[in-house]
Protein backbone atom coordinates (compact mmCIF):
# COMPACT_ATOMS: atom_id res chain seq x y z
CA UNK A 1 0.00 0.00 0.00
CA UNK A 2 1.32 3.65 -0.66
CA UNK A 3 0.64 6.76 0.84
CA UNK A 4 1.38 10.07 -1.01
CA UNK A 5 1.66 13.41 1.29
CA UNK A 6 3.17 17.12 0.47
CA UNK A 7 1.27 18.47 -2.37
CA UNK A 8 -0.09 21.65 -1.68
CA UNK A 9 -0.71 25.81 -2.87
CA UNK A 10 2.43 27.42 -3.78
CA UNK A 11 3.32 30.52 -6.40
CA UNK A 12 5.06 29.57 -9.67
CA UNK A 13 8.66 29.75 -8.60
CA UNK A 14 8.57 27.88 -5.61
CA UNK A 15 9.13 23.87 -4.29
CA UNK A 16 7.01 21.39 -2.75
CA UNK A 17 8.76 18.14 -1.86
CA UNK A 18 6.10 14.77 -2.31
CA UNK A 19 6.45 11.68 -0.14
CA UNK A 20 5.56 8.49 -1.06
CA UNK A 21 5.60 6.36 1.61
CA UNK A 22 4.89 2.20 1.54
CA UNK A 23 4.08 -0.53 3.93
CA UNK A 24 5.30 -4.08 3.63
CA UNK A 25 9.00 -5.23 4.14
CA UNK A 26 9.38 -5.78 -0.02
CA UNK A 27 9.92 -1.92 -0.63
CA UNK A 28 13.38 -2.36 -1.63
CA UNK A 29 12.19 -4.94 -4.64
CA UNK A 30 9.96 -1.97 -6.46
CA UNK A 31 11.26 0.25 -9.34
CA UNK A 32 8.76 3.64 -8.36
CA UNK A 33 7.28 6.19 -10.44
CA UNK A 34 5.57 9.29 -10.17
CA UNK A 35 2.78 10.51 -12.46
CA UNK A 36 0.92 13.67 -12.51
CA UNK A 37 -3.17 13.63 -14.11
CA UNK A 38 -4.01 17.40 -14.41
CA UNK A 39 -7.93 18.19 -15.03
CA UNK A 40 -9.03 16.95 -18.79
CA UNK A 41 -5.85 15.59 -19.54
CA UNK A 42 -4.53 12.37 -19.94
CA UNK A 43 -2.00 10.80 -16.78
CA UNK A 44 1.74 11.36 -17.86
CA UNK A 45 4.93 10.00 -16.56
CA UNK A 46 7.20 13.00 -14.59
CA UNK A 47 9.50 10.60 -12.95
CA UNK A 48 10.78 7.34 -12.02
CA UNK A 49 13.39 5.60 -9.63
CA UNK A 50 15.16 2.24 -9.69
CA UNK A 51 15.00 -0.44 -6.68
CA UNK A 52 18.22 1.06 -5.38
CA UNK A 53 17.85 4.67 -5.75
CA UNK A 54 20.26 4.68 -8.69
CA UNK A 55 18.89 5.15 -12.03
CA UNK A 56 16.21 7.88 -12.38
CA UNK A 57 14.51 8.95 -15.39
CA UNK A 58 12.22 12.76 -15.87
CA UNK A 59 9.88 13.57 -18.44
CA UNK A 60 11.53 16.66 -20.69
CA UNK A 61 9.01 19.00 -18.93
CA UNK A 62 10.43 18.57 -15.75
CA UNK A 63 14.29 17.52 -15.92
CA UNK A 64 16.46 19.69 -14.28
CA UNK A 65 13.80 20.91 -11.77
CA UNK A 66 12.46 17.63 -10.20
CA UNK A 67 14.54 15.16 -8.35
CA UNK A 68 13.62 11.96 -7.17
CA UNK A 69 15.32 9.70 -4.65
CA UNK A 70 14.80 7.47 -2.14
CA UNK A 71 15.00 6.02 1.59
CA UNK A 72 14.35 2.25 1.38
CA UNK A 73 15.31 2.54 5.16
CA UNK A 74 12.51 4.73 5.91
CA UNK A 75 10.20 2.76 2.81
CA UNK A 76 9.58 6.30 1.04
CA UNK A 77 10.23 7.76 -2.15
CA UNK A 78 10.93 11.87 -2.71
CA UNK A 79 10.08 14.04 -5.50
CA UNK A 80 11.79 17.46 -4.74
CA UNK A 81 10.03 19.50 -7.08
CA UNK A 82 11.84 22.84 -7.38
CA UNK A 83 10.72 26.24 -9.78
CA UNK A 84 7.42 25.19 -10.25
CA UNK A 85 5.32 26.60 -12.99
CA UNK A 86 1.46 26.77 -13.12
CA UNK A 87 1.48 23.94 -16.06
CA UNK A 88 3.09 21.01 -12.93
CA UNK A 89 -0.62 21.99 -11.30
CA UNK A 90 -2.07 18.30 -11.05
CA UNK A 91 -2.49 15.87 -8.85
CA UNK A 92 0.54 13.32 -8.64
CA UNK A 93 0.68 9.91 -7.66
CA UNK A 94 2.95 7.51 -6.96
CA UNK A 95 3.09 3.79 -8.04
CA UNK A 96 5.26 1.10 -7.37
CA UNK A 97 6.44 -1.91 -9.84
CA UNK A 98 8.04 -5.57 -9.44
CA UNK A 99 11.01 -5.37 -11.72
CA UNK A 100 14.78 -6.50 -12.15
CA UNK A 101 17.65 -4.26 -10.59
CA UNK A 102 18.74 -1.07 -12.09
CA UNK A 103 15.21 -0.70 -13.83
CA UNK A 104 13.43 2.19 -14.40
CA UNK A 105 9.50 2.02 -15.13
CA UNK A 106 8.20 4.30 -17.87
CA UNK A 107 4.81 3.04 -18.58
CA UNK A 108 1.98 3.33 -16.14
CA UNK A 109 0.58 -0.14 -17.14
CA UNK A 110 3.92 -1.72 -15.74
CA UNK A 111 3.04 -0.92 -11.93
CA UNK A 112 1.01 -2.76 -9.68
CA UNK A 113 0.44 -0.75 -6.99
CA UNK A 114 -0.64 2.99 -7.14
CA UNK A 115 -1.17 5.74 -3.94
CA UNK A 116 -4.09 7.59 -4.02
CA UNK A 117 -3.01 11.34 -5.37
CA UNK A 118 -1.82 14.61 -3.58
CA UNK A 119 -2.73 17.72 -4.97
CA UNK A 120 -0.31 20.25 -6.28
CA UNK A 121 -1.36 23.63 -7.24
CA UNK A 122 0.66 26.14 -8.81
CA UNK A 123 -0.01 29.35 -9.07
CA UNK A 124 1.00 32.24 -11.39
Amino acid sequence: QLQASGGGLVQAGGSLRLSCTASGRTFSTYAVGWFRQAPGKERQFVSGISRAGTIRRYAMSVKGRFTASRDNAKNTVYLQMNTLKPEDTATYYCAAGTTVTGVVLMEDSSYQNWGQGTQVTVSS
